[in-house]
């Protein structure tokens, strides 16, 4: 494999931390993964929190073992992704003054519930353009005032995660703007920090400090992160920041063509010069973020998804083992469009009422497991058109086509009805890891490669496999006519 100039990127996810080393025709030529866990709170032992130290640890095995096998005098940077929202205050020391609350701990659900205390939601979405997740950063900050106040009198930066790891490389704090847009503290017009938001919690901006664009070079590895991590001394620390804006940029997607990646949870989203963050929107449960780029937003909706697949093949398909997916859907493609009258309702992660979100209707003495597992990928492929349609409607575009990547990507009955009942074409593109794809992109543009970020994207070779709408799409159209 060829190895040329090599990007190392290293990205924390919710279940792995992972170094990736990447040369400049998008190849991973070498990687190391290993898992991470939220650990409870050594405060508050039922709230969950993630271990920084413990990761910063991970972090660096994982990099000694990526950096022991490339050529060190062909790295030309590193930088860090994870996922978005969470982050830690930090004293001007660098002493961390409470452990990075997790995402995943309910501590802020009646943070977010109370929210109008502080400032109206409506005016509260209408500035920031993200909807009320319990898990949005201000909800934290808001925890941290009202039960730990003394430590916000105390602290010189709020670092999110990806500025507490490049801080550790570099010695530099200094926060992305993608990252920030995460937070539900930004202006999504202004493409900063919202003074009205901030006022409205009474915390000061400079608590952040000045937000950096991604590919600015932050700072470069320090002697210390060098001995630990196995990188070479001083080479550039370039700002990354959230996975998933990353994720949409490394897939080669342009501007108005969305992206789906597929997973356990399915995340819709587009590159739009527009947005809108009205009441309907918020009622649609529409959610923009800030694109790595200036001048462009990246609107998104999302829906359980392959986790409600992986139940029908537990409870439905036991005896299948590591043969369940192709076997599922080989039986599967032998039935009917329509599932002979087998409906999903996909709401398996939702409460609807007294009985709960999920619903299997339409069945009968003669339905089959082939034909519930065919209707819940219809079902899915239909709430895939209707996160279409509100992306079109609040960026103002028509989609060509949709790019389709992570693990769902490899359904192929699924891209087939994914592309019958939208009516565009669904392109699967070859590339596995393109979270970590698009900060090598950035790193590439930072090290002098490009002249921009997409140009170094434009370096990188993509293989599509299109699945155009086939001769159901008609039918589809009958039985799920667009409201």
């Amino acid at each position: 494999m060829h190895e040329g100039r090599i990007s190392i990127v290293f990205d924390c996810g919710a279940t792995n931390v992972k170094v990736h080393a990447i040369n400049e025709k998008g190849e991973i030529i070498k990687s190391q993964s290993y898992p991470n866990n939220t650990r409870p709170d050594p405060y508050y032992p039922e709230y969950r929190i993630w271990d920084v130290d413990e990761i910063w640890d991970t972090f660096c095995r994982a990099s000694r073992k990526v950096t022991a096998a490339v050529p060190l005098s062909n790295i030309i940077g590193v930088s860090v992704t994870t996922f978005g929202v969470d982050g830690a205050l930090f004293n001007m020391e660098g002493e961390m003054l409470y452990p990075m609350i997790s995402w995943q701990c309910e501590r802020t659900t009646a943070v977010m519930k109370d929210i109008g205390k502080y400032i109206p939601l409506e005016e509260l979405y209408r500035e920031s353009a993200l909807l009320p997740f319990n898990f949005n950063t201000i909800n934290k900050l808001i925890w941290l005032r009202e039960n730990q106040a003394d430590l916000l009198e105390k602290a010189h930066r709020w670092l999110f995660a990806p500025s507490i790891f490049t801080w550790m490389l570099s010695g530099e704090m200094k926060n992305d703007i993608t990252m920030a847009g995460t937070s539900m503290l930004t202006s999504a017009s202004k493409r900063n920090l919202s003074q009205l938001i901030l006022n409205s919690i009474n915390i000061d901006p400079g608590l952040f400090g000045k937000l950096a664009e991604a590919g600015e070079i932050i700072g470069h590895v320090n002697a210390r992160a060098a001995n630990l991590t196995g990188l070479p001394e001083g080479i550039p620390v370039v700002a990354s920041g959230h996975d998933t804006q990353f994720a949409v940029f490394g897939s080669g997607a342009g501007v108005n063509q969305p992206v789906l990646s597929s997973g356990t949870w399915e995340i819709l989203m587009v590159r739009s010069r527009k947005y809108r963050s009205d009441k309907e929107q918020l009622d649609n449960g529409i959610s923009t973020e800030l694109d790595p780029l200036p001048g462009l937003y990246n609107i998104g909706n999302q829906w359980i998804a392959s986790g409600m697949l992986e139940w029908a093949g537990r409870n439905m398909f036991p005896e299948c083992g590591e043969e369940l997916h192709d076997k599922m859907i080989s039986m599967a493609e032998k039935v009917p469009p329509g599932s002979k009258g087998v409906r999903i309702i996909p709401a398996f992660f939702e409460e609807s009422g007294e009985q709960g979100g999920g619903q299997i209707k339409g069945l009968s003495m003669e339905s089959t497991r082939e034909e519930i597992y065919r209707a819940m990928l219809e079902s899915l492929s239909l709430r895939l058109r209707e996160g279409m349609m509100a992306l079109e409607k609040a960026g103002g575009f028509t989609t060509n086509n949709i790019l389709c990547v992570g693990g769902g990507s490899k359904n192929r009955l699924w891209n087939q009805l994914r592309a019958d009942i939208t009516g565009v074409p669904v392109n699967v593109i070859d590339k596995k890891e393109t979270t970590v794809l698009g900060a090598a992109m950035f790193i590439m543009y930072a090290a002098g490669l490009a002249s921009s970020p997409d140009e170094a994207r434009e370096m990188i070779p993509f293989r599509r496999e299109v699945f155009e709408p086939g001769e159901n799409t008609m039918i589809y159209k009958d039985l799920f006519p667009n409201e």
